[in-house]
């Protein structure tokens, strides 16, 4: 048999490491590794990812004595490439694990894509249901409160996702402060035009300090109106403190008949006063009505009349 008719062996463990290193280094590789790098870049791209959410800020728009408006401020970041709904915010505002206010709000709005937005989550504390729920809120104190809020997003790939969010701080119950016309002080008189101080006693019964700004009143005596006064100046009334203010009012003396000589015999005369204080707290401002019925002043004299104009017994 010649060289030529014997049987051509083939190396079938080198072919095979050749083929291994044309697919690991040659062309097919870089076609595979092109392939793989394209696709982390697709879906670094177009990955998703879940939200942020974030509470930046807890203000009181309006607290009087009925309720408290409370707005949270959530800042919510989307990573995502398209925009996601809010679906749902179920809320539960509870003081010392009590509930005081829960519920849902549907249909929060849109986070954009890539974007951010704050959301504004208004929840209302009406006053007479807690104090019905729980007896022992007194008015005029100051309760622990804790917020909490799960915000439901719907993100594609991903699907319904929830975003816990908590916050803690204290609310006030605001309680009226009590108010006295201790005394009427004459400027000038005459029975066209009298010029006269109301001497008012404020007495703050609230566990926070009252920055009293100004002050609007009705003042009658012996039932008869003797016209509205306005405060001149600002004062602060620390808590569970008293405070003195002069408020300026212009008058007819002759429209009140026998009420003033009363007065200025030394007798004491019956007067009502209504009216409203505005002021600052450390929960922002508050707008409190202050009355007084059934009650009793007298005039104070100036020294050139015979009476004592020093203010010795004013706790200022």
């Amino acid at each position: 048999m010649s060289s030529s008719d014997q049987p051509e062996k083939v190396d079938r463990g080198n072919k095979e490491e050749k083929d291994d290193k044309e697919e690991g280094g040659g062309f097919l590789g870089k076609v595979k590794g092109f392939i793989q790098d394209i696709g982390e870049k697709i879906d670094d791209a177009i990955g998703f990812g879940k939200p942020t959410a974030d509470v930046t800020e807890i203000h009181f728009p309006c607290i009087n004595l009925d309720k408290a408006d409370i707005v949270v401020d959530v800042l919510i970041k989307n990573p995502n490439p398209v925009p996601i709904p809010l679906i749902d915010i179920n809320y539960l505002i509870e003081s010392d694990g009590r509930k005081l206010l829960s519920g849902l709000i549907p249909d929060a709005g849109t986070i954009h894509a890539h974007g951010e937005e704050t959301v504004k989550i208004p929840l209302t504390l009406i006053y007479d249901d807690i104090k019905s729920t729980y007896n022992d809120i007194e008015p005029g104190s100051i309760i622990p409160y804790r917020i909490k809020a799960d915000l439901i997003v719907d993100v594609p790939v991903l699907g319904r996702l929830t975003l816990p969010l908590e916050k803690t701080g204290e609310i006030p119950v605001p309680y009226k402060p009590d108010v006295d016309l201790d005394r009427i002080k004459f400027e000038s008189f005459s029975f066209e035009e009298t010029v006269a101080l109301l001497h008012v006693k404020i007495e703050n019964l609230n566990d926070f300090d009252l920055g009293l700004n100004s002050l609007d009143c009705e003042i009658w005596l012996s039932d008869v109106s003797i016209g509205c006064a306005e405060l001149g100046k600002s004062a602060t009334i620390a808590k569970k403190g008293i405070s003195y203010v002069d408020i300026p009012i212009t008058f007819r003396p002759k429209d009140f008949g026998s009420a003033l000589w009363d007065m200025i015999r030394g007798k004491g005369t019956g007067y009502t006063l209504k009216g409203n204080v505005h002021v600052d707290t450390p929960f922002g401002a508050m707008k409190l009505p202050i009355s007084k019925e059934g009650g009793t002043t007298k005039l104070k004299k100036k020294k050139e009349d015979g009476g004592d104009d020093d203010d010795e017994d004013d706790e200022e």
